[in-house]
């Protein structure tokens, strides 16, 4: 129905009509939305990048830990999930605001002189989008970091191999296919998540999901509403291609 109707022309009576056209998409490289497009990505790539960084020590660390502590620490990280999504970013505004627990903190610690302005600004966004989506890249990259077996490792230092030549020929391509899955876990919500740009970034830090909301909510433009959404589908699709030939690659090469 959304890839039909993109192809469709805006009706202000009846939402949709015919003739079939293709201008919903050509409207995608305009300057406004490409520009919205582009901050888009590149807020949601820095928030990625900021999610596998963190990430990937974390599910390393907890898969040095025995089965209880594993399960512990496990059970940490998804029991924000009980919580929706929307109070935990409004939680994120008492921490960042002029008079947050960050500025207080920070103030306390004579580390500032004034309280940071963080809240409506990209940084917010950024941090808003990490603080929310950080699990989905925990989770995929503990998956595939628990599975190696220690005798890899083991094997290494007896070939003399130092850890970080360890990380980088052996534990970080045998890896791969859990980063590429965290990846796509992070990066597409993180474009439209139109809720936290909303609260934690003003009407100057738009996020796809903000373009989709508004021409289907209040400009009734469905037609390009679902031009945009079909966009992101796209890209999802072609990340999970990447994903697919990753993936046959390595059990080629296994």
């Amino acid at each position: 129905m959304v890839l039909l109707t993109s192809f469709l022309t805006r009706d202000p009576s009846e939402f949709v009509s015919l003739p079939w056209t293709i201008e919903n998409y050509a409207r995608l490289v305009d300057p406004i939305y490409a520009k919205i497009l582009w901050h888009s990505l590149s807020m949601a790539a820095i928030a990625t990048v900021l999610c596998l960084l963190i990430g990937y020590p974390v599910a390393w660390i907890i898969s040095r830990f025995g089965p209880m502590g594993r399960g512990v620490l496990l059970f940490m990280i998804i029991v924000p999930f009980w919580t929706n999504s929307l109070i935990r970013v409004y939680a994120i505004k008492i921490i960042l605001g002029t008079k947050g627990l960050m500025n207080w903190a920070l103030l306390g610690l004579g580390i500032i002189d004034k309280p940071l302005k963080l809240m409506y600004s990209e940084t917010a966004v950024i941090i808003g989008l990490v603080y929310i989506l950080i699990p989905f890249m925990i989770l995929p990259l503990y998956s595939a970091i628990e599975k190696l077996p220690t005798s890899y490792s083991e094997a290494a230092k007896d070939l003399g191999a130092s850890r970080w030549a360890y990380f980088r020929r052996i534990m970080l391509p045998l890896t791969t296919p859990g980063i590429i899955a965290g990846v796509l876990m992070v990066f597409l919500p993180a474009m439209g998540m139109f809720y936290l740009s909303d609260l934690l970034g003003g009407s100057k830090n738009l996020l796809v999901g903000n373009v989709i909301r508004d021409q289907v909510l209040i400009t009734r433009d469905w037609p390009f509403g679902s031009a945009a959404s079909m966009a992101l589908t796209l890209l999802m699709a072609i990340m999970l291609l990447g994903y697919y030939w990753v993936h046959k690659r390595m059990e080629r090469n296994a």
